[in-house]
């Protein structure tokens, strides 16, 4: 008799880790291609995230938590500094300054006070500054929003527990262009790397937190 996912994972992987003490929140390259209909990376996952996340944006804001926003960005010209990458997804080409394209997307705007973090890679730590702003401000617990699940969030989170962090993914506050990675690495990432949460619970942590 075969085993769902869950039942052969039971025991094994699935392990919560729960919120921390100190959280920031980081909004995944929440960027105009992935909500523009006819645009190479377009995803309605995407289009969804970014809306649900308009409400956990603010409530981190209310709670006057660290809020950091990435974006992926390369040198306009030859975007060498893609490396491989550029070459695997050449898509990842219009992620360049000036692109409307690489604009952020307007729902969830960076502040003037907040963080953006460029990258060039999926991970949202690899050679950038994250790591050492999160040791620098005591934070914890990192909560995850943002594009695309299955694979800058997912990257994102991988690192986020290999730097010491609490990984916790916002369920309605990632998308990805296809349902079927977006639930797998969902499932996935609760299994090994952090918690998937809902967005209820994410935003009855941050109360608890600005009621502190």
């Amino acid at each position: 008799m075969s085993q769902t996912a869950s039942e052969n994972y039971a025991g094994v992987w699935g392990n919560r880790i729960g919120f921390g003490r100190r959280p920031a929140l980081l909004m995944v390259d929440f960027m105009q291609g992935y909500i523009t209909p006819g645009a190479p990376l377009y995803a309605p996952g995407v289009v969804t995230a970014v809306e649900e996340s308009r409400t956990l944006l603010q409530a981190a804001r209310d709670s006057a938590i660290t809020v950091i926003h990435s974006q992926i960005r390369y040198h306009p010209a030859h975007q060498r500094d893609g490396g491989i990458w550029v070459q695997k997804a050449p898509v990842m080409r219009d992620m360049v300054e000036g692109n409307p394209l690489a604009a952020f997307c307007p729902q969830v705007l960076p502040l003037a006070q907040e963080v953006v973090i460029r990258k060039q890679y999926a991970s949202a730590f690899f050679a950038t500054a994250l790591a050492p702003l999160l040791v620098a401000e005591g934070i914890d617990t990192l909560l995850i929003a943002g594009c695309s699940t299955s694979g800058c969030v997912r990257a994102t989170a991988v690192d986020a527990l290999q730097h010491g962090f609490r990984a916790m993914v916002v369920r309605e506050c990632v998308g990805d262009r296809h349902p079927e990675p977006h639930e797998a690495n969902l499932f996935d990432i609760d299994s090994k790397y952090g918690d998937v949460v809902s967005k209820a619970d994410a935003l009855t942590y941050l109360g608890q937190i600005s009621a502190r």
